[in-house]
């Protein structure tokens, strides 16, 4: 195909076809958001050039997440660096890792970013605000992709289905745990809609297939963090002794096992995130089941749906749930 000329690219971008020289040129004296506009217009009319140092990373993408510390944003943010170094020299992945628990900071974020951006993918717990601050930016035309929970509708939201995840957490327990007993759950708090809905998931089960002598009751909340999990589930095991199943839908599987190490109980351990803390779990026999959401895909589908909202692909993806995975000792 023939090198689209200065004026496709300004018909394409609704500017003059001396905007685009001065863009395609690196001249400067052109507002970044027209800039973004020209740039977009060119790639999409597969403009040979390569873009001036001044335009690198000027379709900016931003990617807010939460707790740097836990196995799973970690292995996310890591996805979407790598997947950064792979992409177009004009699009750029900004990562910005703010508090979980100042819902206002997140909110200031949204509505006021440090530079211009050209889309927006989030994963952070829902609070009103939060939900009201993404509502606007929305309604102002933001491209949006949401992960890992979904905190407003009708933005693309990339993730497992964890209600289901859930489910199988239920048939993991009941069928291959044939102990009788007390059944716990532990998860972040109530906080996350992410974790709300495996335990949803998993109470359905239970209630859909009771099996005599194995109940499920109680909820802890550990808010991911390895020390107060530990405490919550070893003051667990002091008050109920025919605890004979955990499933732990969040993080803090660090401080989850080992209390139940320390314990010396035989209890059936479902957990989620394939880390090398249960890795090795699995491998001493203290994990039973552990399921992985894959962040990895999750980062690959949420920018392929992000640069078709942007403008630069031009076909459609279909966003099914993302397939999650069931890991026991055998698997390993």
């Amino acid at each position: 195909m023939a090198k689209p000329t200065y004026t496709q690219i300004a018909r394409a971008a609704s500017v003059g076809p001396a905007t685009v020289e001065r863009v395609l040129n690196g001249r400067g004296g052109v507002r970044a958001e027209t800039v973004e506009k020209v740039l977009l217009a060119a790639r999409k009319l597969d403009w040979p050039g390569r873009l001036p140092d001044r335009h690198q990373g000027i379709i900016r993408i931003e990617v807010i997440l939460v707790r740097p510390d836990s196995s799973f944003f970690a292995r996310l943010a890591a996805a979407f660096r790598r997947i950064s170094a792979t992409l177009d020299p004009a699009v750029q992945i900004h990562l910005t890792f703010l508090d979980e628990d100042d819902p206002e900071a997140i909110v200031r974020r949204i509505e006021n970013p440090n530079s211009h951006r050209s889309g927006l993918v989030i994963a952070t717990p829902g609070s009103a605000r939060i939900r009201q601050a993404l509502t606007r930016a929305q309604g102002d035309g933001l491209p949006i992709v949401q992960v890992v929970t979904r905190n407003i509708a009708g933005s693309d939201f990339v993730g497992i289905d964890n209600r289901a995840v859930g489910r199988m957490a239920g048939r993991m327990v009941s069928r291959l745990n044939w102990a009788e007993g007390r059944v716990i759950a532990l998860c972040h708090s109530q906080v996350y809609q992410v974790h709300r809905d495996r335990i949803a998931g998993f109470s359905e089960y239970f209630r859909a297939n009771p099996r005599a002598g194995l109940h499920f009751d109680h909820v802890l909340f550990g808010r991911d963090e390895a020390d107060t999990s530990a405490a919550q589930v070893a003051e667990a095991l002091r008050t109920w002794p025919d605890i004979v199943a955990l499933y732990n839908c969040g993080g803090g599987n660090r401080g989850v096992l080992r209390a139940l190490e320390t314990s010396g109980r035989d209890v059936f351990f479902v957990g989620h995130e394939l880390t090398e803390v249960t890795e090795r779990a699995l491998a001493r026999g203290t994990a039973d089941v552990i399921f992985d959401q894959l962040p990895e895909a999750q980062a690959r589908r949420a920018t392929d749906l992000l640069l078709h909202k942007i403008g630069l692909t031009a076909e459609a993806l279909d966003n099914p749930p993302i397939r999650f995975t069931t890991l026991t000792a055998d698997a390993l």
